[in-house]
């Protein structure tokens, strides 16, 4: 495992996955205090890899001690799409105005407090909805590993976020890969080619580039090779 400064100032990690996982382990036991509980944010843009990285990253530290790290997705705060649909943002799904803020950033706050038990809702991408309660927080979690695309976004009032946290990471690559992967995300949906582009012009790509363009500062930037 590299060596980094105890110093808070930015890494950015050039390299493979493993690479950038054995960094953010890394910083996790370097800089965030045993004992107590923490909170890690895991952002970047879309189809950038998040939810793998965070979950392995989940599964890294529970191997190390066992029961005491958590994942916490903000996907789990998605609009219902009745509601989406009642305010003409049925097509923007995955766009900041179409997640609950108030409640995401209510859940970080609480999930700080150890001497209870939290409950998370976790979206289920097969029936496009998000469901309450299907994951807890035990109080033996000392990692609370949080995940999603707008963890670190800078605009109102996302870049309230920042605060909440005790360390975290953005994950970057440019964005032709990421157009590349948004139009496979569709045609994977049944889409063919001219679809897919469509699809994802629409409302994936506008988001990526969102994300990439307006972000807040990191203390570990990983980066993935072209």
């Amino acid at each position: 495992m590299m060596d980094l400064n105890d110093d808070n100032e930015p890494l950015t990690v050039a390299g493979s996955l493993d690479e950038h996982l054995a960094a953010a382990q890394s910083l996790i036991s370097q800089r965030l205090g045993d004992g107590q509980r923490n909170l890690v944010a895991v952002a970047g843009p879309p189809a950038v890899g998040k939810s793998s990285f965070a979950e392995t990253l989940v599964d890294r530290l529970n191997a190390d001690a066992p029961d005491t790290a958590v994942l916490l997705p903000m996907d789990g705060f998605h609009l219902d799409n009745a509601m989406l649909d009642q305010k003409g943002l049925l097509d923007r799904k995955g766009a900041p105005p179409t997640f609950d803020f108030e409640g995401f950033a209510s859940l970080l706050s609480r999930v700080r407090n150890s001497s209870v038990e939290h409950y998370l809702p976790v979206f289920d991408r097969a029936l496009d909805i998000s469901v309450a309660g299907a994951r807890s927080v035990p109080e033996t979690a000392r990692t609370i590993v949080a995940e999603g695309n707008y963890l670190l976004l800078d605009r109102n009032p996302w870049h309230q976020l920042k605060g909440l946290f005790d360390l975290s990471i953005f994950i970057e690559a440019s964005l032709d890969q990421l157009r590349s992967r948004l139009i496979e995300r569709w045609i994977e949906h049944g889409y063919d080619m001219a679809g897919a582009e469509a699809r994802a012009l629409l409302n994936d790509i506008p988001n990526a580039e969102h994300v990439m363009a307006h972000r807040l500062s990191a203390d570990l930037i990983c980066q993935q090779a072209a």
